[in-house]
């Protein structure tokens, strides 16, 4: 039986989601990614609690970018990393979502190590 793109990604999201695993000292970086808009969330799994978030739905963004490329991605990129840094994260678990680190999600993550990420 062959899967679908979405059955794929959802089982590649399922296996990486057994090991990453955001803790106070580590939040995890992750990452959602539609067709027309890409989502950051900095996550605290232990408390359950998104501690920084962007994505090419905010209104400032939304004006300027097309959500559909690699330049709103890197834009997010920057901007969940400014929002993660201003709270005094500074390391992070990259959680890709089950997507191929790849476009998008290459660009975002790119963008958030040269913002002051590391991961």
């Amino acid at each position: 039986m062959k899967l679908t793109r979405t059955e794929s990604r959802q089982r590649r999201h399922r296996r990486i989601r057994r090991t990453v695993f955001g803790t106070p000292e580590r939040p995890r970086l992750a990452v959602f990614r539609s067709n027309q808009h890409i989502y950051a969330q900095v996550i605290d799994d232990t408390q359950h609690r998104t501690l920084a978030a962007a994505s090419t739905l905010e209104p400032e963004l939304r004006s300027q970018l097309n959500g559909q490329n690699c330049e709103a991605s890197s834009q997010i990129g920057k901007l969940v990393a400014q929002r993660a840094l201003d709270q005094g994260i500074n390391q992070v678990v990259f959680d890709r979502g089950g997507n191929l680190y790849h476009g998008r999600v290459r660009a975002l993550a790119e963008a958030a190590r040269e913002a002051g990420l590391s991961f």
